[in-house]
């Protein structure tokens, strides 16, 4: 495939030919960054592992080159940066068996710029050599600037397409803020029990993250424990692990909802579960 940026590039593990390695995507990612995906997609990952119907695919919006970094990797400079997180985010790849992996290749301003429309044409060049059931990419209450860009690209990317080339589903998932603050009725929550330590392996292939000084390890496997036990306070745990994300499908199907109030329709009732509460159970 042809994209806007010299640098981008489509990695096959399993060294099938391009076309046949997009065409057989089933599932998914779309994230900013390199190691998004493994944190917020697993779902999708496990989809696809060890499967010949099922395949996951994943797409980095950002060359990482401007990540922090520390100890090993302190005097590292942005291209090499780069370099290295690319290949942390193959050997990702081939761990988990992805069915094939994009670098999109652009500095997280060029994201973040709703006027440059390269990354929109990007993603939706993409989704044309492909009919994914499902996407996966950051929900829209995310802390995280880029995050938040990324997921708005793709949307727009999404909206362009004809209805028949739109996928099924698209949700939102956990890094820069979880979605526990959701009502309960407004959560998807997928069961990622299963494979712990293939999950710890993915999250833990990033070295120059996790030695420039965020144990990103640590934080996801315990960020998904504690959604399996804080999910339900009388009843016993269901799971051991659990990634919990909102359902942005409703701004595909139809593109005529306007973005902003949809995710502040999600914050409302937030608030008004959490008033309900104390208005009733107030002295």
């Amino acid at each position: 495939m042809k994209f806007k940026k010299k640098m981008s590039e489509v990695f096959v593990p399993d060294e099938s030919p391009e076309t046949k390695a997009l065409a057989r995507t089933t599932h998914l990612a779309v994230g900013a960054h390199q190691d998004d995906l493994e944190i917020m997609a697993f779902d999708g990952i496990l989809k696809g592992f060890q499967k010949t119907d099922q395949w996951f695919c994943g797409v980095i919006m950002t060359n990482g080159s401007g990540s922090p970094r520390d100890d090993l990797y302190k005097d590292y400079t942005d291209e090499m940066m780069r370099e290295i997180r690319r290949k942390e985010q193959k050997k990702a790849a081939v761990v988990g068996e992805y069915g094939a992996l994009i670098f999109l290749d652009y500095a997280s301003a060029e994201v973040k710029d709703a006027s440059n429309k390269a990354p929109v044409e990007d993603v939706k060049s993409i989704l044309l050599k492909m009919h994914p059931e499902t996407i996966y990419t950051h929900n829209l209450a995310d802390k995280h600037d880029t995050h938040v860009a990324t997921s708005l690209r793709l949307i727009e990317a999404i909206r362009s397409l004809p209805e028949s080339n739109r996928p099924k589903n698209i949700y939102g998932c956990e890094v820069w803020r979880d979605l526990d603050w959701m009502i309960d009725e407004d959560k998807i929550i997928f069961d990622i029990s299963a494979h712990p330590n293939l999950q710890t392996s993915l999250v833990g292939i990033f070295d120059s993250q996790i030695c420039g000084g965020k144990r990103y390890d640590l934080a996801t496997m315990g960020r998904r424990r504690a959604n399996a036990t804080y999910y339900a306070s009388h009843s016993t745990d269901t799971a051991t692990a659990m990634i919990y994300a909102m359902d942005l499908s409703p701004l595909i199907k139809d593109p005529e909802i306007e973005i902003n109030p949809f995710i502040q329709d999600y914050i409302e009732r937030f608030r008004q579960d959490v008033a309900d509460r104390i208005n009733r159970l107030v002295g």
